[in-house]
């Protein structure tokens, strides 16, 4: 059976000598020395000042929104996984969507402006596959409405733009360690951002409040990542370069033998680099999609529809056109990419594709 993607375990004796410093300090949350450790290396990793380690990807999105002052809107994609638009939801705010590029499949930057409303108080936009939005513009924007900016980074782990990390950008960027990433802690995720004083808040805010011991410092919840998880982390990032390399081959191999007359691929945004996590291809229709997977599922191989439906169509949210992102939706499809997968089976995956495609 072949995935669309495949967790990277380490060596599990690498896992259990790093597990048994948890068993040695009989430590096994409340930023333990794996938590410090791993926090410092993908500081050095990554080349960031700030960086706060949570216990999943998600509740850095829900932290970043509790840092808004008071209700409002918040502009987004319509194009992302479900969490983008649940966390603005779960948090109280009013998403308020904009369509996306057709080329990037990131959200519009055009369309912004029109959007923004007395009251509009951050914009939270996904950086698609890894792909980054338009940066400068979208800083551009907030600056003049005064907006805070909050990147949904959950695949861009390692990707830069012109030359800097892409957690350097906007007020807030989080990401997920999911263990379907390029880097994980099984669960996980982290929040990134340049601010002293932002960061000092969304410290707090990931351990119930607390200032110290016994004082509280203002309201939070618990996200705090544990040892075990850290433990994990620690025992993958050695092997992420490797990985990405792995990965960046199979990436290679799809390009060589898919047939490109009636596929095409997400653009990559110039100045961005690639840490080749997805390969999606956009097809001509939605039937030719259902088809190629159906003939893909007979052969045991499952690829994903990323991201299916359109976020604009869930069942608590407004009901609002988005042309461009239900289309992309409709007809876009992940194929099987991780650390191991062979060229004999991407050969096979692009000959069912490109079979279905002249038929």
């Amino acid at each position: 059976m072949i995935q669309v993607t495949k967790t990277f375990l380490p060596p599990k004796e690498e896992y259990e000598a790093i597990l048994q410093q948890v068993w040695d300090s009989n430590q096994i949350a409340n930023g333990g020395k794996l938590h410090q450790k791993l926090t410092q290396r993908l500081k050095d990793y990554l080349n960031v000042s700030n960086i706060v380690l949570t216990t999943n990807g998600t509740l850095p999105l829900q932290i970043a929104l509790k840092t808004i002052a008071g209700a409002g809107e918040v502009i987004t994609t319509p194009f992302s996984y479900v969490a983008t638009a649940s966390a603005i939801v779960w948090e109280g705010f009013k998403p308020v969507f904009v369509d996306i590029c057709p080329e990037y499949l990131t959200i519009d930057e055009s369309r912004i402006e029109a959007a923004i409303t007395e009251n509009t108080r951050a914009i939270l936009a996904t950086h698609v596959f890894g792909n980054p939005c338009n940066l400068e513009k979208i800083s551009e924007i907030a600056e003049k409405y005064k907006l805070r900016v909050i990147y949904d980074a959950a695949h861009a782990f390692g990707v830069q733009y012109k030359g800097k990390s892409i957690f350097k950008f906007g007020d807030i960027s989080t990401c997920s360690f999911h263990a379907t990433k390029p880097f994980h802690t099984g669960e996980g995720g982290a929040m990134f951002c340049r601010d002293q004083s932002l960061f000092e808040e969304l410290f707090y805010r990931h351990n119930f409040g607390h200032k110290g011991q016994l004082e509280f410092q203002g309201l939070g919840i618990n996200a705090k990542m544990s040892e075990l998880q850290a433990a994990m982390g620690m025992a993958v990032l050695p092997y992420v370069e490797q990985i990405k390399e792995d990965k960046k081959t199979v990436y290679a191999w799809y390009d060589e033998n898919l047939d490109f007359e009636q596929i095409r691929k997400q653009v990559l945004r110039p100045g961005a680099s690639l840490n080749y996590s997805y390969y999606p291809i956009i097809l001509s229709n939605e039937k030719l999609l259902l088809k190629i997977e159906k003939e893909l599922n007979l052969k045991n191989i499952f690829p994903r529809r990323y991201f299916y439906p359109s976020l604009n169509n869930l069942p608590y949210v407004r009901k609002v056109d988005m042309p461009v992102s239900e289309s992309i939706a409709s007809r876009i499809l992940c194929l099987p990419l991780y650390s191991g997968l062979r060229e004999e089976e991407v050969r096979t995956i692009s000959r069912i594709i490109n079979s279905n495609l002249k038929e």
